[in-house]
């Protein structure tokens, strides 16, 4: 008898985040609307645990980096002055077949909706010519809807970054190199939008604008390069399906020196997981000369004004959130069984810690409920099941990713000591409960991945 194949392991992702509450379709019960998630209640804690691992690594641990929180709806000058009401679009061609939109220069990756097997073109499906889509999304401030209240949702949050140069400049007292960075919801009208939350058009953005002397560019270039390849490295992602691309001198912006872009070996394939880019001066010099107002920094030392260069890591959480599931992915054979695990870096794992009593009676019930609320007052993520067999519920923990599972028994309440069981290698350990936080952190700080 033949084994049933087995599906493909985005289609197991994109299962198991609905089952568990990772990753829901918004507005689903009207039918959903193309390409929108919500975030369930373990999909958020993650969300959260990566922005709070950038936010720790990228401006908390440093003393050159201060945070940022701008407006997503902005004067709608800033967008014309920035080249986005002109220039930000993609080539489009329409079906005329099957009516399907995709982008012309991504048609080796786009397939036919009638024809999967085939890309557009190739199902004798006759295309339009290409035309420019603008990706910003346009609406309307005030009571009024005419071309006097026309406003845009921000297609990216750098351009508020840049219009607080000076502004954070001298509040913080800060003089180059030094960064500003922000994590906020960003907006593209994407043509095609797709591969679960890859490519959405509602995303969150974490950016960060570093600002250096002109002549230090490319140190600081090449410095941001390895800092952001090495992070995910250091928070667990397999390296070997890590690298880094140079773009070539044609994929460049005009104003770009070097462009850099941290790709990940997706199910799909390789895709751009976060850009590392050289901006140069031209955007603090096109808002100084569209608004009259100086954006450069004044060198006390040399007794010059200068614009500095701009070097921009930026990414998607959302993206990352999705990348880190992906590679933490796991299914391991056992004797009766198959594991499904995600094997996250305990930092950013939903849930810290789960809490059980080995079974409803005799007081252990109320004791678990005692240290998982003192784990909780600790700082980490908690959750308290009392369901089912002792293996189930580990099997529950394993398949949502939580490093630790810990087990309130008789001896605990006679010794105060519980059973810490490891997600990874499923070994256990007996530890005082008073002694249990410390444990845990001391175990998160020092993980490597198996």
């Amino acid at each position: 008898m033949s084994k049933t194949k087995s599906p493909p392991l985005m289609e197991k992702i994109v299962s198991l985040c609905k089952r568990r509450g990772f990753v829901f379709q918004a507005s689903e019960i009207y039918g959903g609307i193309g390409n929108t998630y919500d975030y369930g209640p373990l999909g958020v804690e993650l969300l959260r645990r990566v922005k709070d691992a950038w936010w720790r690594d990228v401006v908390t641990a440093r003393d050159d980096v201060v945070g940022l929180d701008s407006a997503i709806i902005q004067n709608p000058a800033v967008w014309k002055t920035s080249g986005h009401v002109d220039g930000f679009s993609d080539p489009m061609v329409d079906c005329k077949t099957c009516k399907a939109r995709f982008r012309a220069d991504k048609l080796e990756d786009a397939r036919c909706p009638e024809k999967p097997s085939k890309h557009p073109g190739e199902c004798h499906g006759e295309l339009t010519e290409p035309r420019s889509f603008n990706l910003m999304f346009k609406t309307h401030v005030g009571a009024m809807e005419d071309s006097g209240s026309v406003a845009y949702l921000r297609p990216e949050t750098a351009q508020g970054i840049f219009l607080n140069f000076a502004n954070v400049l001298s509040a913080s007292r800060l003089k180059p190199p030094f960064g500003i960075a922000q994590i906020g919801k960003s907006f593209r009208n994407e043509i095609t939008p797709g591969n679960f939350v890859f490519r959405t058009r509602e995303f969150e953005q974490a950016e960060m604008e570093f600002f250096v002397p002109p002549a230090e560019n490319d140190r600081w270039y090449e410095y941001w390069k390895q800092e952001r390849f090495d992070w995910y490295v250091r928070l667990g992602i397999d390296p070997a399906k890590l690298r880094m691309r140079e773009h070539e001198a044609e994929e460049l912006a005009h104003y770009s020196t070097g462009t850099s872009d941290v790709e990940y070996e997706y199910p799909f394939g390789w895709g751009e997981l976060e850009g590392i880019a050289c901006r140069t001066d031209f955007d603090l010099k096109r808002h100084a000369e569209a608004s009259g107002v100086r954006l450069e920094y004044f060198d006390p030392q040399t007794k010059e004004h200068y614009v500095p260069y701009v070097i921009e890591p930026a990414g998607g959480i959302n993206r990352m959130a999705l990348t880190f599931l992906i590679d933490a992915y796991r299914e391991e054979e056992l004797e009766k069984e198959t594991r499904v695990v995600l094997r996250f870096h305990p930092s950013i794992a939903p849930i810290t810690a789960a809490v059980f009593p080995l079974v409803k009676k005799d007081g252990m019930p109320e004791r678990a409920h005692e240290i998982e609320r003192d784990l909780r007052l600790a700082g980490m993520s908690t959750f308290y099941d009392e369901k089912a067999a002792i293996g189930r519920r580990y099997r529950r923990q394993d398949e949502v990713g939580t490093p630790f599972c810990i087990t309130v028994d008789g001896d605990t309440l006679s010794d105060g000591v519980v059973t810490v069981r490891d997600r990874d290698s499923m070994e256990q350990e007996r530890v005082p409960a008073a002694e249990l936080s410390g444990y845990l952190l001391e175990r998160v700080r020092t993980w490597k991945r198996a």
